[in-house]
């Protein structure tokens, strides 16, 4: 059997497992969104983690037997001090129990490395990893343009350098859906109602150092929802969005002048893609199956951080 790795991941909104074979290529994910009662915006953490707990052995369950070489496990939303969320105690502690009863290695990453780790895979650009490049982490709590080089560790090392200074896009995004009755997490169905609206150019926030704001942009979709239709809505929120990720990339280009990664949940967009693609030459995107969140990147990491300690 291939050399075959595990991969857990249990963030604010989704359960995932998944095992990635790194010579033959294959992977498998398996994944749930979290339930999250009609009209919410979102989780509190105790209910978050009791739902991972439920589910997580059916995730696990749903892919191919055989014992992983080594298992890799999201512990902490990113990989600074202070990091910390109680739903990723649920994967931890699966984790931990497998690679003790299996005597294989454990790594632990953060989500946001496993985000950028499954883009890169999925774009085909995993050699990006062992050198310094640019990195969007848009998703529900996160919007951060990131610096990105090779870590110490074997990791990603990230610095964030620009993104929101307040609402988070997918913040945004997910409050939008809620004024349009989209259930939530809003991303998918908000980009699909957005498709059938006439073209815009929505509102351009301030982008100063490669940072913005996006809490003034929610007065600004109230009103368009009193007046516009919700398709234009739904167009006025992301072209508003990529407005300020298209500027920060380019001030972030300015002084470094690198391939630009997309990662998390809210690059799925096709308007945001499309965005991207026009304005910048060396972008790549994971595809939509791995942009949100999914355990692909921990394995993915456990990989390569099994082959480094081979060598």
């Amino acid at each position: 059997m291939p050399d075959r790795f595990l991969g857990i991941d249990t963030s604010n909104y989704r359960t995932s497992a998944a095992v990635y074979e790194p010579y033959t290529g294959f992977w498998q994910n398996e994944g749930e969104l979290l339930t999250v009662p009609e009209g919410a915006i979102g989780l509190r953490q105790s209910d978050a983690l009791f739902q991972h707990i439920v589910r997580l052995h059916e995730k696990i369950g749903a892919l191919p037997q055989g014992r992983p070489c080594a298992i890799g496990v999201s512990t902490r939303p990113r990989a600074v001090e202070g990091s910390y969320m109680p739903c990723f105690l649920a994967g931890e502690s699966a984790a931990r129990c497998a690679a003790h009863l299996l005597s294989v290695p454990l790594y632990a990453v953060s989500h946001q490395q496993g985000h950028i780790a499954a883009a890169a895979f999925s774009a085909k650009q995993l050699a990006l990893l062992d050198e310094p490049f640019l990195a969007w982490h848009l998703s529900g709590g996160t919007s951060e343009l990131l610096l990105v080089q090779p870590g110490t560790d074997g990791l990603p090392d990230c610095t964030c350098i620009g993104g929101t200074t307040d609402l988070a896009a997918g913040q945004l995004i997910d409050r939008a859906g809620a004024l349009l009755g989209l259930s939530f997490p809003a991303g998918g169905a908000l980009d699909a109602l957005a498709l059938s609206a006439e073209a815009e150019k929505g509102f351009c926030p301030k982008v100063a150092d490669c940072h913005f704001s996006l809490s003034g942009m929610q007065n600004q979709v109230e009103n368009q929802f009193r007046s516009a239709p919700a398709a234009q809505v739904a167009r006025f929120t992301l072209e508003t969005v990529a407005n300020a990720v298209v500027r920060a990339t380019k001030q972030a280009l300015a002084r470094y002048p690198y391939p630009v990664l997309c990662a998390g949940g809210v690059m799925a967009s096709q308007i945001l893609r499309a965005r991207m693609q026009a304005a910048f030459r060396t972008v790549c995107f994971a595809e939509p199956a791995l942009s949100g969140d999914n355990a692909v990147g921990a394995a993915v990491l456990a990989a390569r951080l099994y082959e480094r300690e081979k060598t």
